[in-house]
């Protein structure tokens, strides 16, 4: 069982700050990983040769600065993304929650995988818009920009085009929870421990085994996902695509037929090789602007660490212990006499 815990030391502002700063640091750094596994879910002539060949002729033709095509629109979806998904997570977990306020890892996953949903759908189409930008030549681009892109895409080819591939990105969604619940089931016969008593170190390890799993089996649905965003007529080579399709069922029949069962894994390794950098880098990223957040509340001591700040109520909110603060200062501030007014 789990419980819904939050730190009431940080306000909701600072922590979707500290959440969208570390999702975008580690979303850049990962990003020539993402770009090479999009390129090879695709199928573009880049990947003809390998990844790290793809990586090279992309460096090559198109500048280093092409290893980050698309990484500002990941970026700016961040924010809407993870407050849709943040909202919609706590709504679904506080309607699984038992009358005693705890949730089972399962219905926790579940809650988790329908927010993402819910926040997939209601910024698709700035996902549809990444793989555009990632798939095009920097040499000769059919779109100049994030707004460009949306406005041509939508006056070109209309608003469906905008929610392309949309149906296998919500059908992904069942073997990424079903490999999360899986592998979180199994923690405590494989740490030989209750789940309460994980360390930091092991729950970062286990969000990286999770997210593996759960990739590796929702993968199918990542790749036609990424061909039906690409795949245009208005488009140079109809977007790159190796593969020419009329819908999902389709995209998968010839994806097997011209590529075999495993071309639906095509850029499986960049994506289970960008995960723990992301991750770590997200979680450290986070921790510490935590920690800031938490020195300039006046909790801790130092944004360098935890150590807290003697004499202060932990259990107080920010404004409540700004409140205190106030308080006490009137209360012992000397006050100014008659004669020196």
């Amino acid at each position: 069982m789990a419980t819904l815990r939050r730190d009431g030391r940080v306000t909701a502002l600072q922590r979707l700050g500290c959440a969208g700063l570390a999702g975008a640091l580690s979303l850049s750094v990962t990003a020539p990983l993402e770009l090479l596994t999009v390129l090879a879910q695709v199928g573009t002539w880049h990947c003809r040769r390998g990844l790290r060949s793809a990586g090279l002729s992309l460096c090559r033709t198109e500048g280093v600065r092409a290893l980050w095509k698309g990484n500002l629109t990941a970026c700016l979806r961040l924010c809407p993304y993870s407050a849709l998904q943040l909202a919609s997570s706590r709504r679904l977990v506080t309607l699984f929650m038992d009358e005693l306020g705890h949730v089972s890892h399962w219905r926790a996953i579940m809650a988790g995988s329908l927010a993402g949903m819910v926040a997939t759908v209601v910024t698709y189409p700035t996902d549809v818009i990444k793989t555009r930008l990632i798939v095009q030549s920097r040499l000769e681009p059919s779109y100049q920009g994030i707004v460009h892109a949306l406005y041509k895409i939508y006056h070109q080819e209309g608003l469906r085009a905008l929610y392309r591939g949309v149906s296998p990105a919500i059908l992904g969604a069942v073997p990424f929870s079903a490999g999360s619940f899986f592998v979180y089931i199994s923690l405590d016969k494989i740490w030989q421990e209750p789940i309460v008593r994980f360390t930091p170190l092991q729950n970062f390890i286990n969000g990286c085994v999770a997210a593996g799993v759960a990739q590796t089996l929702s993968f199918p649905f990542e790749t036609v996902k990424r061909k039906m965003q690409a795949q245009s007529p208005w488009l140079p080579h109809y977007g790159g695509v190796d593969v020419h399709f009329t819908g999902m069922a389709d995209c998968f029949r010839q994806t097997v037929k011209n590529k075999g069962v495993l071309g639906l894994w095509s850029g499986l390794t960049p994506s289970l090789l960008k995960i723990v950098p992301y991750f770590g880098v997200m979680f450290s990223t986070f921790e510490f602007c935590k920690r800031v957040c938490l020195y300039r509340n006046g909790y801790i001591e130092s944004p360098l660490n935890y150590k807290l700040t003697p004499g202060v109520d932990q259990s107080l909110h920010p404004q409540e212990l700004r409140e205190l603060k106030l308080l006490r200062r009137e209360n012992f501030e000397p006050r100014k006499s008659a004669l020196e007014n």
